[in-house]
């Protein structure tokens, strides 16, 4: 069977039928809305999700084939010990993930979403990762195609347009990023089936285009913050999010995608929320809970922290500064006593323990019940 070729149908396409999504659009819109209902009185969501970003990172990462677990990835940046290149270069990815999400939201204080916000973000997301000589932050110079590993462009499953062709599309891309829409959730579909099927980067386009989903709610301002986390979704449902994507080209099914994106935005915002609530509820029980056990007026800092690094050496709980080191230890020595916190490795001569908050770890990669 030859290989499905790229084929730009327009922004919007003309195919789309909106009487079939219109029963989507409305369930999506209030998902959304009432997730982000529920963030606002988070108080600094940036540390207590700091969790889910993680996951999230790993997800889409193993999207396209990375092993690494999220309890793998937070034990890595608290240990010393040696681990495999291979290990090492999954998990890299998955920091590198991280890392680009934070670089963009930091670039989008001051920029729109846009083309140089995205090459920025791809700079970061291939450095020093496999991928890191395929030009980081540049769109391809070169044809690429999708397919099984040693394919061939004759045997490859999809073939993206020509190098040439990129900046042109993308630019046409962007036109459609900063226009108007009947609805933006529709929008968000229609744009990162296109920047999947543009290809524009030789590696790294994946991963790119799923962080796009949550910058493009914030830069809507349907969101605040980039916590949303669409990939669970989609790497449970890997062949026919492909498969979607594939038909999009090779016949036109625009509709059909945008409703298996519109579902997925559904279905995620509703575990978004679970989560969030649920993280929520465990930060305000153990407010209480650890000041009562450690009566330190450092309690809540402490807990801050760990929300913030839930596999941890107890050496850099005790070096953060934040709280001095006599009563830094102790109240780890309290809480890990209390059964707070689980040891994964224990102290031997001078390796500090390292241990792991695994409520929130639990919540985080859904083994959670309420």
């Amino acid at each position: 069977m030859p290989p499905v070729k790229y084929h730009h149908a327009g922004f919007p396409p003309k195919s789309l039928d909106w009487e079939r999504l219109l029963p989507l659009i409305g369930p999506a819109n209030a998902a959304v809305a009432r997730y982000e209902g529920l963030l606002a009185g988070i108080p600094n969501s940036q540390v207590l999700l700091s969790p889910l970003s993680t996951q999230e990172a790993v997800l889409s990462s193993k999207i396209e084939g990375t092993q690494a677990t999220m309890g793998e990835v937070l034990e890595y940046e608290a240990s010393d010990e040696a681990i495999s290149e291979e290990k090492r270069g999954d998990i890299q990815e998955v920091l590198n993930y991280r890392a680009a999400m934070r670089h963009a939201v930091r670039s989008m204080e001051t920029l729109p979403l846009s083309q140089r916000v995205i090459t920025d973000a791809h700079a970061v997301l291939m450095d020093g990762v496999r991928g890191r000589n395929k030009a980081p932050g540049e769109y391809r110079r070169m044809p690429n195609w999708i397919g099984p590993r040693g394919c061939t462009v004759e045997t490859a499953r999809f073939v993206p347009p020509s190098a040439q062709q990129v900046p042109v599309l993308m630019s046409a891309w962007e036109k459609y990023l900063h226009g108007e829409s009947p609805d933006k959730l529709v929008q968000l579909a229609i744009l990162h089936a296109e920047f999947e099927s543009i290809h524009p980067f030789l590696d790294g386009n994946g991963r790119l285009g799923r962080l796009l989903v949550p910058l493009f709610l914030v830069d809507k301002q349907l969101l605040a913050r980039p916590h949303f986390y669409i990939s669970a979704y989609l790497e449970a449902r890997r062949d026919e999010y492909y498969d979607r994507l594939l038909a999009v080209s090779r016949d036109g099914d625009w509709t059909g995608w945008c409703a298996f994106f519109l579902n997925a935005i559904i279905e995620q915002a509703r575990d978004n929320e679970s989560k969030a609530r649920a993280i929520l509820e465990l930060y305000r029980s153990k407010k209480e809970w650890i000041a009562e056990r450690t009566r330190s007026q450092h309690a809540v800092r402490a807990l801050d922290w760990l929300f913030d690094r839930p596999i941890f050496r107890t050496s850099d709980f005790v070096k953060a500064g934040e709280i001095p080191a006599p009563t830094a230890n102790r109240i780890v020595r309290v809480i890990r006593d209390a059964g707070m916190l689980h040891e994964i490795r224990p102290a031997r001569g001078r390796r500090p323990a390292i241990l792991a908050f695994t409520e929130l770890l639990d919540i985080a990669e859904g083994r959670h019940r309420p």
